[in-house]
């Protein structure tokens, strides 16, 4: 992107020299500079030294309200009092012991306790890891060797899951993944019962579907339940398990995660992110008898090989100590209704400067988050419209990377608030009414230096 000539751009470079001088030597050791596609930002990102319940600091001494959390993990902000006291002592007692312990034992527990889907749990150290062994086990359950995924859908960076998400839609692999491996995957899209049903019955050979139970990327192309409610009656008729990837959604749209809200049980969910209190971690859960093929004896008694399973960090001690501390909260507080409400609120109140700044933008999302669709194109699309289902997914999915959403996110930075490159970001249990008070100023504010840049009319 050419950025020269942008008043915005200038006075981010003026306000953040020391993030620059980090950026500078970063772009020395990492590929683009970065340790997550995420969090690209040109010309540069900025650099994080603290961070505490919304608010972080960067090594400029520049506040932000914060709607990165943790890429979605932080549900209670950062540095939630209660997460830090069960940390603290865990990491004098030791942060790997290299066995079982009772900590992992309680958090399993607490797991089985508020996801209504979940019989058996398998840990593993992030939500890529969680999808790929939920695929395998679907797999190796039914026999199968094909996987249905949404267009759109994202279910980590691993070689099924890393193409149709926001390229490649045709099916065809992004670089490094096998044309066989893609072959194997069957895209369908979002939304359609009828298209669904239509590639279930030509594909008699899919071991389960996979989807984000919100939408795309967490609602940024929204699902209706009544989709949901299509695809576990198409799949269970075929004998195709269901599985939510509930890596975000999980212990953010309620305690038992959107399945809980929707009432609808799938054979397996994926889960990470609030999971394990902002530390790393994930897991598999679901029916006992799939999971049964991670348990040597049970595979034994059914005359299957057991599926291996491995992993360094699973059930880290660590993140054991920050998930029960986190997911206690989430079973006895109201910390995801106090999120949920903060986000309509916040919704409604961007929505408002839109109107009052006439630009043809929506700002949607479901539960605690938040989307700005950018209307490239100018359609007439409403956030009614996109929350119905009514506007198609490239649509959506193509307004996010452009030289507009990149100043709408350094136009916020320079007023102190980050968020995600959606654009938009999660919202936590602790944000407050300054917070939202802040957003809503520095959005007026970042509308008019787009204005003025000639970006909006």
């Amino acid at each position: 992107m050419n950025f020269a000539d942008s008043p915005i751009v200038d006075a981010y470079r003026r306000r953040t020299p020391n993030s620059a001088k980090l950026a500078e030597r970063a772009a020395n050791i990492f590929p683009g500079g970065v340790t997550h596609d995420g969090r690209l930002l040109q010309p540069y990102p900025i650099y994080i030294e603290r961070a505490a319940g919304s608010r972080k600091w960067d090594v400029d001494g520049h506040e932000y309200v914060d709607y990165m959390g943790g890429h979605g993990a932080l549900l209670l902000g950062h540095n939630h009092p209660a997460v830090v006291a069960a940390v603290e002592p865990q990491l004098r007692r030791g942060t790997h012991y290299g066995s079982s312990h009772e900590l992992e034992v309680r958090w399993g527990e607490l797991v089985r306790q508020l996801l209504p889907s979940a019989e058996r749990v398998r840990f593993t150290s992030s939500g890529t890891e969680a999808t790929m062994m939920a695929l395998r086990l679907a797999r190796a359950f039914t026999g199968k060797p094909k996987v249905m995924r949404f267009l759109g859908h994202f279910h980590g960076w691993h070689d099924h899951a890393a193409f149709g998400v926001g390229s490649h839609f045709d099916g065809t692999p992004t670089p490094g993944v096998l044309d066989d491996v893609a072959r194997q995957v069957v895209l369908s899209p979002p939304s359609d019962v009828a298209a669904t049903s239509a590639l279930l019955d030509r594909h008699g050979d899919i071991a389960a579907a996979i989807i984000e139970p919100t939408g795309a990327s967490w609602g940024q192309v929204p699902v209706l339940r009544e989709f949901l409610v299509a695809l576990r009656e198409l799949t269970a008729r075929r004998g195709v398990l269901l599985i939510f990837d509930e890596v975000i959604t999980g212990f953010r749209c309620s305690p038992g995660g959107a399945q809980g809200v929707y009432g609808i049980r799938p054979d397996m969910t994926t889960l990470a992110k609030i999971l394990a209190g902002g530390l790393p971690g994930g897991a598999v859960v679901g029916r006992k008898d799939i999971l049964d093929a991670l348990d040597p004896e049970a595979a034994a008694t059914s005359g299957r090989e057991k599926v291996p399973h491995q992993g360094t960090f699973n059930a880290n001690p660590l993140s054991a100590a920050a998930g029960v501390a986190t997911l206690g909260i989430v079973a006895e507080t109201d910390a995801c209704q106090r999120a949920i409400d903060y986000a309509a609120r916040l919704r409604e109140a961007l929505a408002r400067v839109l109107r009052d700044e006439h630009v043809p933008w929506a700002v949607y999302g479901t539960f605690s988050g938040f989307h700005i669709f950018t209307n490239p194109e100018q359609l007439p699309i409403t956030s009614a419209d996109i929350e119905a289902g009514r506007c198609d997914y490239r649509v959506l999915k193509a307004a996010v990377s452009s030289s507009l959403t990149t100043k709408l996110r350094l136009g916020m930075l320079l007023h102190g608030v980050e968020i995600f490159s959606w654009p938009g970001g999660p919202t936590s249990a602790v944000h407050s009414p300054e917070d939202l008070e802040a957003t809503v100023d520095a959005f007026r504010r970042t509308l008019r230096l787009l204005r003025a840049e000639g970006e909006i009319g």
